[in-house]
């Protein structure tokens, strides 16, 4: 017998949040180096977003990571009215 399981939150939720930022910054990067190879975990409470994993990119590429995270945040919908 095989069972199926899913996970299903809505769009604001804070594990989607941390799935769509760690997708923004994965795109990022992939825009300067397309062999970047990277296992990024994001964490989210409160107003809190850790970022933790490795990335391995060409050395001259920097990107922004709060700009990143405060767009896709912004993006969901949230202010610093409501979160």
């Amino acid at each position: 017998m095989k069972t199926i399981t899913s996970e299903c939150v809505s769009y604001g939720h804070p594990d989607k949040l941390a799935d769509q930022i760690s997708d923004a910054i994965l795109d990022e990067l992939r825009e300067y180096d397309p062999l970047v190879k990277a296992g990024i975990e994001v964490m989210i409470k409160d107003n809190i977003v850790v970022l933790g994993g490795e990335i391995s990119v060409r050395a001259d590429v920097v990107i922004n990571y709060d700009e990143i995270i405060k767009r896709v945040i912004a993006n969901a919908g949230y202010t610093s009215a409501n979160g």
